[in-house]
């Protein structure tokens, strides 16, 4: 009985050596197989994924352009105030000066509803101005928003504004397509606010 028992003991140990090292070996670093089905989305690290996501929302973020103020002029003017003018079709021209007393001259003036209107605007002063038409609720927030922002560059030209350095001359074309008033006004920083406004009279 004891040498059977020997016997089978001693069968059993190649084995029992086997297993052994099976599971010394997965302690040696062997990695774990995933199980089957786990996404690899998963298996990546959380922080890692949540920065990425961060990153491309930053790069989606639309980019403010130049100085913030595009569209300020132009294209945003009350439809009252009229439109851009074709040069071709100029039927008055009206002179106006602009000076460091903070006034256009002259500040009131009357037109035709339909006529296309040449404004040829002199800077008398020694500081720069300019006449921007439109409503006189836009002109206000414009002004406001110039006023914010002193060191913006105005060099740039929308239909409905002239923009002059001391002495120099310039103009635009407007038609005014109704009866009505429409103001202009200078929105460098704190000339309307001196009272650099005026209004023409559309009849």
């Amino acid at each position: 009985m004891k040498k059977m028992i020997s016997t089978i003991l001693l069968g059993a140990m190649p084995l029992l050596a086997s297993a052994a090292a099976n599971h010394d070996h997965d302690h040696d670093g062997q990695a774990p197989v995933p199980v089957q089905g786990q996404s690899s989305v998963q298996q990546q690290n959380p922080v890692q994924g949540q920065a990425t996501m961060q990153d491309q929302g930053m790069m989606d973020m639309p980019m403010m352009g130049n100085h913030g103020m595009e569209g300020m002029h132009g294209d945003d003017h009350d439809a009252a105030a009229g439109q851009p003018g074709d040069p071709a079709k100029v039927t008055n021209t009206v002179d106006i000066t602009m000076d460091d007393a903070m006034r256009f001259t002259p500040d009131t003036i009357h037109v035709k509803a339909g006529q296309t209107v040449r404004f040829f605007l002199k800077n008398t002063g020694n500081m720069e101005h300019e006449m921007v038409i439109g409503s006189m609720a836009e002109l206000k927030e414009h002004e406001k928003m110039m006023r914010m922002m002193p060191d913006m560059s105005m060099d740039h030209a929308e239909p409905n504004m002239a923009s002059l350095a001391p002495g120099q001359e310039g103009g635009m074309v407007w038609k005014f397509d109704k009866a009505g008033t429409v103001d202009f006004a200078c929105l460098m920083p704190g000339h309307m606010e001196a009272g650099m406004v005026g209004k023409v009279v559309v009849e």
